[in-house]
């Protein structure tokens, strides 16, 4: 069978259907044709009477004009009646404009928040259930008050529980622990550690995969969970830098970093793997490069669930072109300009078969509790890569 990974024996929970919004177009398509081929495939080796179990696509047409004022509403063009729905954003999508009085206007994450929120409105309570894939959580940031601050998260997510959404998957959330917003209502969040070590093994051909050769580095204390987990499951040595902070001033919004300073093991002469969340300005992550090959690391790759690159890519072209950095690994969750991807220290991680199959799990109301905890696959992978087999 073309889907291997999962072993579904039970009928969908409804009708499936995916609206993508245009700020996941291309992901939701590549989304769309994995699991259109596995249930055609699967109907012919065990047909299953489901109505429209096999189809040529469960995108389900929708849009969300704008008025010339700049309002906007969101359109479903066909009946979701009875389906088990799931609907994809981008938030981080700034390539997408609009006009508000004949002047162009990029969308930010409110606007793409506010884009959702319109179709949930057009379902009209009309869907079995509703479930929200949005890679990169909204406000995520924002998820903790430190002074008189508002809770953006928190309260998005109330917001989307009281519209009538079931459950909501996110990647990497910023700090997990935000979901205790919703106790009683789905969340997941999902790491990427699998595609990460799998475009990693594909580029890289001279690793050596055990605790005397590779490390892996968490950039700061917020993520040294994501860290110890890809080391554990690896045999490695983790290592983890601290930002020390100066708060009697404040920079673009927040306290500068004086220094980041290191605790570990040695590193000299170890190819090193920085994992985090996000790659923002990129401003911590290529500090920590500069700090480890000062500490005579011999490669340097960072990896991010999200690379924003929000001040440009020059900073990473000086970096990559000194040596500070081997390369960059992030995934097609967020938007990928053509300027990134034609990178040579650019490693793309493909997550939309990773997404296939949690909807496709989810709608036979199976266990995705194998796809989210990826062992099995990621020592796999290292074995096929120690015994020189292609990836």
């Amino acid at each position: 069978m073309a889907n291997e990974e999962i072993h579904l024996n039970s009928i969908p929970t409804g009708p499936l259907g995916i609206i993508s919004l245009e700020s996941t177009k291309d992901l939701g398509r590549k989304v769309d044709d994995y699991i259109v081929s596995w249930r055609a495939e699967r109907g012919r080796e065990t047909p299953i009477t489901f109505p429209d179990y096999v189809k040529d696509s469960f995108l389900v047409s929708s849009k969300t004009p704008r008025f010339g004022s700049g309002e906007g509403k969101g359109v479903i063009n066909e009946s979701i009646r009875g389906k088990d729905l799931y609907i994809m954003v981008d938030v981080t999508n700034y390539s997408l404009t609009y006009t508000v009085c004949g002047h162009e206007n990029r969308m930010s994450p409110d606007d793409h928040y506010a884009d959702l929120k319109r179709i949930i409105g057009a379902t009209a309570g009309k869907a079995k259930r509703i479930t929200v894939i949005m890679p990169f959580l909204y406000e995520s940031r924002q998820h903790r008050r430190s002074a008189r601050e508002s809770l953006d998260c928190a309260f998005a997510l109330h917001e989307l529980v009281n519209m009538g959404v079931d459950n909501i998957i996110t990647f990497d959330a910023h700090d997990p622990r935000v979901q205790n917003a919703i106790p009683l209502n789905g969340f997941e969040t999902v790491s990427a550690s699998y595609q990460f070590l799998k475009g990693l093994l594909r580029k890289e051909k001279d690793l050596t995969i055990d605790s005397d050769h590779l490390m892996i580095i968490s950039p700061d204390e917020g993520g040294t969970s994501r860290a110890v987990y890809l080391a554990s499951v690896l045999g490695l040595d983790v290592g983890m830098f601290y930002k020390r902070r100066d708060y009697t001033r404040i920079v673009n919004g927040r306290n500068p970093i004086v220094a980041h300073e290191f605790l570990g093991s040695s590193v000299e002469g170890k190819d090193v793997l920085i994992i985090d969340d996000m790659i923002s300005s990129g401003e911590s992550i290529l500090d920590v490069a500069r700090e480890l090959k000062e500490r005579k690391a011999r490669k340097v790759f960072a990896a991010a669930t999200f690379g924003l690159f929000t001040n440009g890519l020059d900073s990473f072209d000086k970096a990559y072109e000194e040596g500070t950095i081997n390369g960059i690994l992030s995934t097609n969750l967020t938007y990928q300009t053509p300027e990134l991807l034609e990178k040579p220290y650019f490693i793309n991680c493909d997550m939309s078969k990773y997404i296939s199959l949690i909807i496709d799990t989810l709608n036979h109301d199976a266990s995705i509790s194998e796809l989210l905890n990826p062992i099995n696959r990621i020592r796999k992978i290292v074995n096929k890569y120690n015994n020189n087999e292609a990836i």
